[in-house]
């Protein structure tokens, strides 16, 4: 993979491998209609919500059983063609891109929560089940399930980028809440690891080894995962500031101070313009925290009654409380539609995403100096973060025609990343590396880091088959 230098854009390298029509035809003879070689099909799979175009994959399988995955595995094998599961395209990094060919694994048609066991606060789902769809099944019980990475993406895709979202900052991150997971490995052997008991001294951690591995050491087809009884009380509320600063110092403190709020976003004033304007709400056009609490009724008074104290102190003002749940469903549907609040206000434009995340003691200086650059380059940007774990994003709104926008892009996010790593922070908080944040790895975590995961790579997937090309290349 070509890493960027400094004044040139990240550009993919595409190396596709020959499909053999033999495997192919294997295919056919195992799958009938459940495989497609359209082109309005492969095309379908063969693009994310990056701003990258790559050659789609050379067929698709739409699997509806653990065997199914294990049985194109196995045919992948032995040709030697390349893998890359595929859940509902949400990825922001390319993780689904057929940069060197082969064939996609859709797990959509693997929707079913096979067993809610409330007594042990667990759940065990197939990889195409979506967060929503959970929820939805949960909801008789008094159970939810919290992460909540904004798209309704799938489960498996979500354990794959070790994802998380708004409520990270109470609950964690996918990391924290899968239990265990059934995996097709290369060679198609199905393998488990991990069990429902809550934690475990036997042997290596298998389960975290898969969870964040984005699809290049297995597919996952099962997860058992931790839920959470709903609570009591939630009140929301939203808090206005006549800068970023204040309402990061506000974030800041609150987070210092141990209360326990269930989520933190940021949104700055141009990104507020976007969300008025895309879901016709009137929301004063000013740096903005959504915040939400959880727990018993004097609980949530009593953190909410903190929360607003330390936000007076910074300036904060307009404190709306939203209580209702359909209150509550407005606000966050609008932060959840920040991403295509921003497409829409530059139409035909793709976004540069970014997705660093620092120590909460250092997110001032980054996150303001960051918007310093970003406000002197030109480009139009949205900027929101889950604030309340130290991690941010900008999208740059790019003309995906236009070179030197894209240069520019790439270099705020470079520019980025290296303030964050500077800071002891990541490049990566919940997106994953994928293809764009290849060359940070290394800065990152250390080339002896890399070439460690190199060898548990080629020692899992000796021929390269897992979707080959992400992370790091070989």
């Amino acid at each position: 993979m070509t890493a960027a230098t400094h004044s040139q854009p990240f550009v993919p390298e595409i190396r596709p491998r020959e499909v053999p029509p033999d495997f192919v035809t294997a295919l056919q003879d195992r799958f009938g209609k459940q495989l497609s070689t359209a082109m309005a099909v492969r095309e379908q799979h063969g693009r994310d919500e990056s701003s990258f175009s790559v050659p789609p994959p050379a067929a698709v399988v739409f699997a509806q059983s653990t065997q199914d995955v294990a049985d194109v595995v196995a045919l992948a094998a032995r040709w030697q063609v390349p893998v890359i599961p595929f859940g509902v395209g949400s990825s922001l990094e390319g993780h689904l891109l057929a940069v060197q060919g082969g064939i996609s694994i859709d797990l959509g048609r693997m929707n079913r929560v096979l067993a809610i066991q409330p007594d042990d606060l667990t759940v065990t789902v197939q990889p195409g089940v979506t967060r929503k769809q959970l929820n939805e099944e949960l909801r008789s019980t008094g159970l939810f399930f919290p992460i909540d990475p904004g798209a309704d993406a799938t489960l498996g895709g979500m354990c794959a980028t070790r994802a998380s979202g708004t409520n990270a900052v109470r609950y964690g991150t996918m990391r924290e809440n899968v239990l265990a997971l059934e995996v097709v490995t290369a060679s198609g052997e199905v393998v488990r690891t991990g069990t429902r008991a809550p934690k475990s001294s036997a042997g290596y951690d298998l389960t975290r080894l898969f969870v964040g591995s984005e699809g290049t050491l297995g597919v996952i087809t099962e997860a058992t995962l931790r839920i959470y009884p709903l609570p009591e009380a939630v009140s929301a509320a939203i808090c206005s500031f006549p800068g970023i600063e204040e309402a990061v110092r506000t974030t800041i403190e609150i987070i210092q101070l141990g209360v326990p709020i269930a989520r933190v976003e940021l949104i700055d004033a141009q990104t507020v313009r976007m969300v008025n304007a895309h879901s016709k709400l009137t929301l004063r056009e000013e740096p903005m925290l959504l915040m939400e609490f959880h727990g018993s009724p004097a609980g949530v008074e009593e953190q909410a009654r903190t929360v607003q104290e330390i936000a007076a102190g910074h300036g904060g003002q307009s404190f709306e409380w939203a209580t209702t749940p359909e209150e509550r469903t407005r606000l966050w549907t609008a932060r959840h539609n920040a991403y295509f609040a921003a497409i829409q206000s530059r139409p035909g434009c793709r976004a540069i995403a970014t997705d660093t995340c620092v120590p909460i003691s250092r997110l001032a200086d980054c996150l303001l100096e960051s918007v310093r650059e970003a406000d002197a380059s030109g480009l139009p940007y949205f900027l929101v973060g889950h604030v309340g774990d130290g991690n941010f994003h900008f999208g740059y709104l790019i003309d995906p025609d236009d070179a030197r926008e894209r240069e520019r892009a790439e270099s705020l996010n470079r520019a980025l990343v290296a303030r964050a790593l500077a800071m002891e922070g990541t490049c990566s908080g919940e997106h994953g590396v994928g293809l764009h944040k290849m060359a940070f790895l290394p800065q990152e975590a250390g080339e002896g880091a890399v070439a460690l995961m190199r060898t548990i790579k080629r020692a899992l997937d000796p021929h390269n088959i897992m979707n080959p090309g992400k992370i790091f290349s070989l």
